[in-house]
């Protein structure tokens, strides 16, 4: 029993979302004595060759080319659909970043197979058998969800599943492939780093949002300065980008990015079921507003009711000083 996975080689190295994928495929596949593969794509990648190979890896399928060093959807997924029909995996476990989210249901129509998108939990049985977990209805019902055919494809939620245990003894096979005849399609030439911040929202494990609370475009500065100090992103209400105060791809919520950071701090953010939907599985959850009826309270772990003009430069220098470097 195979489970595969896909790995994105970007920036000169790999993203965290793919090692969750192969760090939840190591664990399945533990469990039920089967072994682990994945589909390596980019340019120069042999660094993450040696990466892979530690954090639980048993096979490596390597296309390295300088084609395939921008992003494009029809290379990249038939690079994986390639591999996919030589090898015969039972699951394949896709990162549902902003590419693997175009990937998995093009592999799925190619293959004539059924994805399950934004899974936030999956079980393997010993007879390969995927049964994974993904939200509906805004996130208020979860659904369990089987596959009547394979391979059983599901793209999984961003920061949701933990990276795998670092193995430096490991051994994996290493396969070099050459990427067959792709259908022509868009390739994408530049990313061009987010207003929001240097961290793709949907990977970041700090998030800082702004709501109307903070009346104007001008005082996001204060947000950007917090996020920096924590390392984090900077995020937007859709009452925000309405106003034209944020661009769109700042936005969380149901109509934006759903996100799921290990800290989510909403500033001016009143919690309108809108918002409230992309953001409320996030692992701890700070609201800071003035007004003490306002809805976030309801679900954040920390409430501070007060003037974010205030709270947010008071808070940015705690940090500092909580994340300072300890002189010895």
């Amino acid at each position: 029993m195979t489970i595969l996975t896909v790995a994105e080689f970007r920036a000169g190295g790999l993203g965290k979302p793919a090692l969750e994928a192969l760090g939840e495929a190591r664990r399945q596949a533990d469990l039920v004595g089967g072994k682990t593969g994945v589909v390596l794509i980019g340019h120069n990648v042999d660094p993450a060759v040696a990466t892979l190979t530690r954090y639980g890896a048993d096979e490596i399928y390597i296309f390295d080319s300088a084609a395939l060093e921008n992003y494009s959807l029809e290379k990249y997924a038939s690079a994986v659909a390639q591999v996919v029909e030589a090898h015969k995996p039972d699951v394949v476990l896709i990162p549902g970043t902003v590419h693997g989210r175009e990937i998995a249901p093009w592999l799925a129509s190619r293959l004539g197979v059924g994805a399950a998108a934004d899974c936030i939990g999956i079980k393997v049985a010993p007879d390969g058998a995927l049964e994974a977990v993904r939200p509906l209805y805004s996130g208020k019902a979860r659904a369990r969800v089987s596959f009547c055919g394979r391979p059983q494809i599901a793209s999984l939620r961003p920061n949701v599943f933990a990276v795998g245990d670092v193995n430096d003894s490991r051994a994996a096979n290493s396969h070099r492939m050459a990427l067959g005849e792709a259908p022509a399609g868009a390739v994408l030439r530049e990313v061009a780093a987010a207003s929001g911040g240097k961290v793709e929202l949907s990977e970041a494990r700090v998030i800082v949002a702004g709501g109307r609370g903070l009346k104007g475009p001008e005082h996001f500065d204060m947000l950007e300065k917090l996020a920096e100090v924590v390392g984090g992103a900077v995020g937007a209400s859709r009452m925000v980008v309405d106003l034209g105060w944020k661009p769109h791809d700042m936005q969380v919520g149901q109509t934006g990015k759903v996100v799921n950071p290990e800290l989510y701090i909403a500033v001016g953010i009143s919690g309108a079921i809108q918002h409230l939907v992309g953001m409320q599985t996030s692992k701890t959850i700070v609201a800071i507003n003035k007004d003490p009826e306002a809805p976030i309270f309801k679900i954040a772990d920390y409430g501070v009711v007060g003037d974010a003009f205030e709270v947010v430069p008071l808070l940015t220098e705690e940090f500092k000083k909580a994340l300072a470097p300890v002189s010895v």
